[in-house]
């Protein structure tokens, strides 16, 4: 794909638009009752099989090639369970007096979720970075994320709702989205083939996962007043603080890159890596932290305005690197 049709792709992103139909349709047509209980059973499906065949499309080589970087990865893991939470708690009290609780909440769960893994490597390899290094590092961050998020957001916020407890809630998300990785992976050797040939129809799969879960998310949180308790203030403020992270932990990647004297290409995926929030990982464990919590959309509305800010910005850098690489010969 041309570079700038990945830019363009990026600042209207056909994705962005689909969940912002999602939350409208939840608006004016939340799912209710025993559709609404049917509809968080299918969401598990989906969740489980896009966690399956995610381990199915993971090239055991590229883990391996990867894994000899093991200074890029641990400053990826700090950038992502360190870097974010602390920078959180620096930038939230600024926008505190604008937001409601929830959205407090949601924006400090932003920090705790792990890396993306599919356009983390898409950015690194059309800013010609270590694509198996990233591969690796964004891997890793979502596994790990499976155990360290619901410790952190019991770190971060004590109590809140009816969050279930730490330990219970990595069980349930090591169920949920671990155990399919890792029966996917298992069955790599078997239908390897088959995810390569469909990878198109997978990735709209996984998205339309996504999708379902943010529209039952949401439904819920409409019953219970949704739009009367966020404001457009609100919002926008949100929209500042996940510009204002982004921007900070952008800076501080490529600072790291260049203070540890890595090479071009591992600094490219510290930076691609080290500076993304997962929403396809973090709508699935919002699921199961907040089980029963009505105001779960109101959490998720920071992973998905820092879902496209992220975007955004990593396709520009991507670009501007690439350009530099073809410069250079």
């Amino acid at each position: 794909m041309p570079i700038e049709d990945h830019r363009l792709r990026s600042l209207f992103d056909p994705y962005l638009l689909a969940l912002v139909a999602a939350v409208v349709l939840a608006s004016f047509a939340p799912v209710r009752g025993d559709a609404a209980v049917l509809a968080g059973v299918a969401t598990n499906v989906g969740i489980a099989l896009l966690f399956f065949l995610y381990g199915a499309r993971l090239p055991r080589e590229a883990i391996i090639a990867g894994l000899v970087h093991w200074r890029l990865h641990l400053t990826v893991l700090t950038c992502t369970f360190v870097l974010f939470p602390l920078l959180g708690f620096v930038v939230l009290p600024m926008a505190r007096p604008w937001l409601t609780d929830e959205l407090a909440f949601g924006v400090l769960f932003l920090c705790a979720l792990p890396s993306t893994v599919q356009s983390s490597i898409a950015f690194t390899a059309i800013a010609r970075g270590n694509v198996a290094a990233a591969v690796c590092s964004a891997s890793l961050s979502n596994l790990l994320g499976v155990f360290l998020t619901p410790l952190l957001v019991s770190l971060m916020v004590a109590t809140h709702g009816d969050t279930t407890s730490p330990l219970d809630a990595v069980g349930k998300i090591a169920l949920l989205l671990l155990a399919p990785f890792v029966c996917g992976h298992a069955l790599r050797p078997l239908l390897a083939g088959f995810v390569e040939r469909r990878r198109h129809l997978l990735a709209i799969s996984d998205r339309a996962t996504v999708l379902l879960v943010v529209y039952v998310a949401f439904s819920a949180s409409v019953a219970e007043g949704l739009w009367q308790r966020v404001s457009p203030m609100a919002l926008v403020v949100v929209g500042i603080v996940a510009l204002v992270l982004l921007a900070l932990v952008l800076f501080a990647t490529q600072a790291a890159g260049r203070l540890l004297g890595f090479a071009r290409g591992d600094t490219i995926a510290l930076v691609f890596c080290g500076s993304k929030k997962s929403l396809a990982s973090g709508v699935p464990i919002a699921k199961v932290l907040f089980a029963g919590d009505p105001m779960i959309g109101v959490i998720l509305l920071p992973i998905m305005l820092f879902h496209q800010l992220q975007l955004i910005a990593c396709a520009m850098l991507a670009q501007h690197w690439s350009r530099q690489a073809a410069d250079r010969g």
